[in-house]
């Protein structure tokens, strides 16, 4: 019999990783518009909070960088390199290491046909994005491409903006059980712009086989957009029993833990109250964009951006919450400050896929090899640093090519060149 376990898969850190602040609506983003990026240490520090979930005795998988620049796009867009500096950026976006925005994932026991279904996010709201899937698509049909127990789709049809499993939770008893499957969608009309349409949402659920009595779909609440929480994972996280949330997170607070409750009764809230940490600092220090973790001792660990340790408000509240004895037992912080700067923290770093370890490509599961080898080229071959004026160069571009190549290399994929 299969054994299913959560599996992260990590995106790598692509070596020409840049602050171009491309997503409107993503606060961190735009504020560190045009400071110099540094790829090989954001590179690196995923990397290592990839090991500290290992060593932890999880399983941990990962996805490529995908190809950079984007000459196709450039030439389809007819981009003039002087005058064009935004669509110019948008082809060199290093975005897709954030994968919790790759795909939307149901696993096997919620699904009609008892397969694992993965559908790539079509990220149409924002053009460096939405050039994405399609690579994206061709490494999930790798890694995920045994049919007796994985069903790769296309992306939904651009008309619905769909960002993945940023916007989905997922509830059960434990990771192999049969689960309920929440999706958060916003409704447009707002400054910046709801990503998720709720159409795309019921698209998913459709394609995927779910019962509709175990999906609830849920609104964001408009005011958390407007503050910054351009996906659902900025303000909330979920795993197996428990959500970990913030009081302003949906649209209707006690509607959607209704919601979630009638098709989940086991369901336990961690909320944080406005009044302990306002939405401003907790979309400034990601606290929720983080993994919530089974160990497998059985004790929940939620492993959160280091920044929650620079902010008083933040920091006093997970220590009062694990002094509470409540479901989640630890908080452990880890450094992906390249990252952050850019808009994304640890949960933005992973897409959870419920699988058998042993049904996957080997090629994409990290071990303690891989992990050396890995850290090797990035050490060799990644940038060290890369101002603005550099994207476009041909020098770099030869440097970022080049490094992507000789991973794929020393990874045996090189079909994904």
């Amino acid at each position: 019999m299969s054994k299913l376990v959560e599996i992260n898969f990590d995106g790598i850190v692509g070596p020409s990783h840049n602050y171009a602040g491309l997503s409107l609506g993503n606060i961190a983003s735009a504020s560190h518009k045009g400071d110099p990026s540094y790829p090989r240490a954001a590179a690196l520090q995923g990397v290592a909070k990839m090991r500290g979930n290992m060593a932890r005795g999880l399983a941990q998988g990962y996805l490529l960088p995908l190809p950079r620049p984007n000459n196709e796009l450039l030439h389809q867009l007819a981009v003039d390199p002087q005058h064009d500096r935004a669509l110019l950026a948008a082809a060199w976006s290093a975005s897709s290491m954030w994968t919790a925005n790759a795909a939307t994932v149901s696993p096997a026991p919620d699904t009609a046909d008892g397969r694992c279904h993965l559908t790539p996010a079509n990220l149409v709201t924002m053009i460096h994005r939405a050039q994405e899937w399609r690579d994206t698509q061709a490494q999930l049909k790798i890694a995920f491409g045994d049919e007796r127990h994985f069903a790769v789709h296309d992306a939904v049809p651009p008309t619905f903006g769909d960002e993945g499993a940023a916007n989905h939770m997922r509830f059960c008893e434990g990771h192999g059980s049969k689960g309920v499957e929440v999706f958060v969608y916003g409704r447009p009309g707002g400054r910046f712009p709801a990503r998720q349409h709720e159409q795309a949402s019921r698209a998913v659920a459709r394609l995927h086989g779910l019962d509709p009595e175990a999906c609830v779909f849920i609104e964001q609440n408009p005011e958390a957009i407007e503050a910054g929480a351009f996906h659902n994972d900025v303000v909330s996280v979920a795993n197996e029993r428990v959500l970990f949330t913030h009081e302003r997170a949906f649209a209707d607070r006690q509607g959607a833990y209704d919601a979630i409750r009638a098709a989940f009764p086991a369901l336990e809230v961690v909320e944080v109250p406005d009044s302990a940490v306002s939405l401003a600092d907790a979309i400034k220090s990601y606290l929720f964009n983080a993994q919530l973790l089974t160990l497998p001792s059985g004790e929940m660990a939620l492993v959160v951006p280091s920044e929650c340790q620079d902010n008083s408000a933040v920091w006093g509240w997970c220590e009062s919450m694990i002094a509470s004895n409540g479901p989640i037992r630890q908080v452990i912080p880890v450094d992906v400050r390249q990252s952050m700067a850019n808009g994304g923290g640890p949960a933005c770093l992973r897409l959870r896929v419920v699988a058998d370890p042993a049904t996957v490509d080997g090629r994409f599961m990290l071990d303690e090899a891989r992990a050396d080898r890995i850290e090797s080229v990035i050490a060799e071959m990644w940038p060290e640093q890369i101002d603005p004026s550099d994207i476009g160069s041909q020098a770099l571009a030869k440097t970022v090519i080049e490094a992507r190549e000789a991973l794929l290399s020393v990874l045996s994929l090189d079909e994904l060149a």
